[in-house]
């Protein structure tokens, strides 16, 4: 067995992949169970009632909640998990991510024995089968656009299902906060998930609405060229037919150009691409657009939410977030919602872990978790964060997510981190990749030597090192941004701990 990823298997064509019927799967195992996509698809099997089981390398939060909730899981990959000791098979289907190597001692014993293997994307297919599927695409935006969507349909009584790699926080009837994990299963027949495009699963998808949020270059280690990534937006897109809808950004010049192209490709449902945006050739103009620390607010006309403007009030700040809302309310009205009250839903949303998520204030100063790895969402957020930090500065701890993407966008890195007022760079999380000693944290500080702003930009390999800098260089009224999609999430305590005020001798 070679020592490579698992490759998700994924179409060129507008058929999709046959789907297995849940009542097929048998018991599934499912390997890397303690990750956010995975996770999410082991939930929603069990709910519809599929015997799953699963391991993971490392215990962790998701690993620990699948255990409480009477889903038997293993720490640590061994191949008696799915094969006896008389070599007959104890399980029906094994389930894997792209991150999962052929090596992996299950996934190599599932392939000798010949136990089915399915994407992860493939099993949440099966899932979806008998649903409303609403898939939510896009190099950057998913996750949030995905929660509304959910939060939307959520509010107005629909009890949507719902596949997304983030928590979903909500506001009670009593006025209370509850965290939803990203794999609910509801009583209504949409299920919203987010389609993944980093690894060309999102192909293995037959959605009812397909919303993409932008086509914008990324993965280019996967895809190879700028016109293979185009073109799997185009091939995810023919999914729908001539009867699903495609929600598109017009913002966007790579969503409008996929919303011109499948208008064109299938001619029989022109009426059936919609955009949105502030640009005046959407079909949902977005008009009078405000965003302050209390959220952002703007109006939505046309298309089929009517000629007479909507309120659209977030409690979410920032323009990218007034984007997402557009698209979330545009779908909800798609699937029976009436405008009005769909838009007003919208306020109920407030957002997902590791979105722009407060982690603690401590010293005077605001300690806030963000998932953004690629430059235009870093751009998004350190806006949106500006008129959150009030007359406080925007300071950066910035841990890149992949050394081919670092390599490629280090100059729109260096670009977008300049909006911060102090910005420390550390080591690059490498994920799924080897590690390439060329590609440094300096590979974007060099391009970088200092914030728009004159202040300090620094690259320290050492997280924690980086976490004590940053806390270090705040002073009371500024906001700390911890920002990327690796473990740069685990030192915001670390950083609210070094803020706490000395404790006085007396």
């Amino acid at each position: 067995m070679s020592d490579t990823a698992a490759s998700p298997p994924a179409a060129t064509n507008a058929a999709a992949p046959p789907v297995v019927p849940l009542t097929d799967l048998g018991r599934v195992h499912l390997i890397g169970i303690g990750g956010a996509g995975v996770s999410v698809v082991a939930r929603l099997l069990y709910a519809r009632a599929v015997p799953v089981q699963g391991s993971d390398a490392a215990v962790g939060p998701a690993l620990t909640a699948l255990r409480d909730d009477g889903i038997p899981v293993w720490v640590g990959h061994d191949a008696s998990h799915v094969i006896g000791p008389d070599g007959s098979p104890l399980v029906d289907t094994v389930v894997v991510s792209t991150a999962v190597r052929e090596s992996n001692p299950e996934l190599a014993a599932a392939r000798a024995a010949g136990i089915r293997v399915l994407h992860r994307s493939q099993a949440l297919a099966s899932v979806a089968a008998d649903m409303r599927f609403v898939a939510v695409a896009g190099a950057h935006g998913k996750t949030t656009t995905s929660a509304m969507i959910a939060t939307l349909l959520r509010e107005c009584g629909a009890d949507p299902s719902f596949a997304i790699g983030g928590t979903v926080r909500v506001r009670q009837a009593d006025g209370t906060m509850a965290a939803i994990p990203g794999g609910y299963f509801g009583g209504g027949n949409v299920l919203v998930a987010e389609a993944d495009e980093s690894d060309g699963s999102f192909l293995n998808y037959t959605p009812t609405i397909a919303v993409v949020t932008n086509v914008e270059p990324d993965h280019l280690d996967h895809y190879g060229s700028r016109d293979a990534f185009d073109q799997a937006f185009v091939d995810f897109t023919a999914r729908l037919g001539t009867a699903g809808f495609l929600v598109a950004c017009a913002d966007d010049p790579g969503a409008a150009k996929l919303a011109r192209t499948h208008a064109a490709s299938w001619c029989q449902c022109g009426q059936h691409v919609i955009t949105y945006g502030t640009s005046p050739d959407a079909t949902i103009r977005i008009t009078d657009v405000t965003s302050d620390d209390a959220g952002a607010s703007a109006s939505l006309s046309g298309g089929p939410l009517g000629a007479t403007p909507l309120h659209l009030a977030l409690s979410v700040p920032g323009v990218h977030n007034v984007l997402n809302a557009a698209a979330a309310v545009t779908t909800a009205v798609l699937l029976g919602i009436p405008p009005t009250q769909a838009a007003a839903a919208a306020r109920a949303f407030v957002g997902t872990g590791r979105r722009f998520e407060l982690r603690g204030q401590a010293g005077g100063v605001r300690v806030i978790d963000d998932y953004a790895h690629h430059p235009t969402e870093i751009e998004a957020l350190l806006r949106a964060a500006r008129p959150v930090a009030g007359e406080g500065r925007v300071l950066a701890l910035f841990q890149p997510h992949l050394y081919s993407r670092t390599r490629i966008f280090a100059d729109r890195f260096a670009a977008a981190l300049a909006l911060a007022d102090e910005v420390v760079v550390t080591g690059i999380y490498k994920a799924r990749e080897d590690e390439d000693p060329t590609v440094t944290p300096r590979t974007i500080t060099d391009l970088l030597p200092a914030t728009a702003s004159g202040g300090s930009v620094r690259a320290i390999d050492d997280r924690v090192e980086a976490a004590h800098a940053i806390a270090a260089a705040a002073r009371p009224g500024d906001l700390i941004l911890t920002i990327g999609a690796g473990d740069v999430t685990d030192l915001a305590p670390l950083i609210l701990t070094d803020l706490q005020p000395p404790t006085g001798t007396g």
